[in-house]
């Protein structure tokens, strides 16, 4: 077996790595934003809203619809990288 790792195994590697960094960031926004500093986020409002409330019912939701494109951006960059792209 070859000392450097294979251009499949880079590939995935990268996909873990950008899955578990946006992962993070939903649990952050969704369980952080709408559980956890709700309290601090309340005293903000936008719209006539609390911010905790906010996060806790749309923003979360939010977060994770741009979290997606995100996702679906970086996939297509590194597909096209290690040339494992669907075109």
């Amino acid at each position: 077996m070859s000392s450097s790792p294979s251009k499949m195994e880079q590939y995935w590697k990268k996909n873990l790595q950008t899955l578990a960094i946006l992962l993070f960031i939903w649990f952050i926004v969704s369980f952080g934003c709408g559980i956890l500093w709700v309290e601090e986020l309340n005293t903000i409002r936008i719209g006539g809203f609390k911010l905790g409330f906010w996060f806790a019912q749309q923003g979360a939701i939010y977060a994770f619809l741009v979290l997606i494109f995100v996702y679906v951006v970086r996939m297509n960059k590194l597909d096209k990288k290690f040339n494992v792209n669907e075109d």
